[in-house]
């Protein structure tokens, strides 16, 4: 099966779904009204022949109309497009954690790289560099002994907290630890 044949299909289908960003369909946005189906067509054709008879002054006036709501149309689409991009960039901007960094604080380093090139039980984060200078708007400078200083933006860090590793007793299994209150 050839999937051209079902491009104007799709098309078609997109164009006369609901979106809710603009509230209401993309063939509604250009043509000024909802679109019918061949099949309603063929039932609206001896009302679209009384139609056609009528005076050319009211069918100017119904035109003019007709264009003044359509622009009406376009104009609510874009305030619920602006609307539904402020409800999105708040839920975004609420999502956001504030990282806040002090000088010499140990800190690891997200991998951008390593999506290119998964490992399914490989870490994203980078061994602990040290915080060596803050900057405002969110840079920080960090070091480490393998690397020169250089300036990263904060939202790729996150603190690296060092502590005693904790080893298991050799008599104790994962049921014991479990059953434990």
């Amino acid at each position: 099966m050839d999937w051209s044949s079902k491009l104007i299909d799709s098309l078609w289908a997109y164009r006369t779904a609901f979106k809710t960003p603009i509230g209401t369909t993309p063939y509604k946005l250009v043509y000024g009204k909802n679109c019918h189906l061949p099949v309603e067509m063929e039932h609206r054709t001896h009302w679209a022949v009384k139609e056609i008879n009528f005076d050319l002054h009211s069918a100017g006036e119904k035109r003019l109309l007709e264009l003044h709501e359509l622009e009406e149309l376009r104009m609510n689409t874009y305030d619920s497009a602006s609307l539904y991009k402020l409800r999105t960039k708040a839920w975004h901007d609420a999502q956001i954690s504030k990282k806040e960094f002090v000088e010499g604080q140990k800190v690891l380093l997200y991998n951008s790289r390593l999506k290119l090139f998964p490992g399914k039980l490989r870490s994203r984060w980078s061994c602990p560099f040290q915080v060596s200078k803050v900057f405002p708007y969110g840079s920080v400078e960090v070091l480490n002994d393998k690397y020169p200083p250089f300036k990263v933006n904060g939202n790729r860090l996150k603190p690296y907290y060092e502590g005693q590793l904790i080893e298991k007793p050799e008599n104790l299994s994962l049921i014991d630890v479990f059953k434990s209150p």
